[in-house]
């Protein structure tokens, strides 16, 4: 077990090094166990954070994302949160003013996270495999960038199927309803 853990804090090592040092525009650390944000990798960017436009933690077992992550990766263009134990953003979120695309598939939200409706540069948010039931309509058509929402695989309600063009300027990807059983 040790071991293991050892292992999956060199691999998080390494690609935060592998970053750091070749200036590059992304952190990769999907697939590596992580449960939290590690607080050390604060420090080991702080050199190259404003350098930082895409990230992926998908496939972890994250929880939670903290407004310290937010605020520290502000200039983020894309976001991969798939595949966690998320159910809910930092109201943060709302300051990453250059943010296009948000994946927080398969994850556990039960309400679409509201401070996503207020992200101004938002093109792309996936949300499939969730349990989101309601949806914030009238917020989401006043999203001026966003071009794609995929709630398939949610329990979305029916209002959220009203939500069609011309009435929203965006693709709504939702999964093919249900057929009614005849009594």
């Amino acid at each position: 077990m040790q071991k293991r853990m050892g292992e999956a804090v060199a691999r998080v090592a390494r690609k935060v090094n592998d970053t750091v040092e070749n200036k590059t525009d992304s952190l990769d650390l999907a697939n590596c166990k992580l449960m939290t944000f590690p607080v050390g990798i604060y420090k080991a960017m702080r050199s190259v954070t404003e350098g930082i436009h895409h990230i992926s933690l998908a496939n972890n077992e994250l929880k939670s994302i903290t407004s310290r992550f937010v605020t520290t990766f502000s200039h983020l263009r894309e976001l991969n949160l798939a595949g966690n134990y998320l159910h809910r953003l930092p109201e943060e979120i709302t300051s990453l003013l250059h943010l296009r695309a948000i994946n927080l598939s398969r994850n556990r939200f039960r309400r679409f996270p509201e401070p996503l409706a207020t992200v101004p540069s938002l093109e792309t948010i996936d949300l499939e495999e969730n349990e989101i039931a309601e949806v914030p309509t009238e917020k989401l058509a006043s999203m001026a960038s966003l071009r794609s929402l995929n709630l398939r695989d949610n329990p979305v309600g029916p209002e959220v199927r009203l939500l069609v063009r011309p009435l929203v300027p965006f693709d709504l990807l939702l999964s093919p309803e249900e057929p009614i059983p005849e009594a």
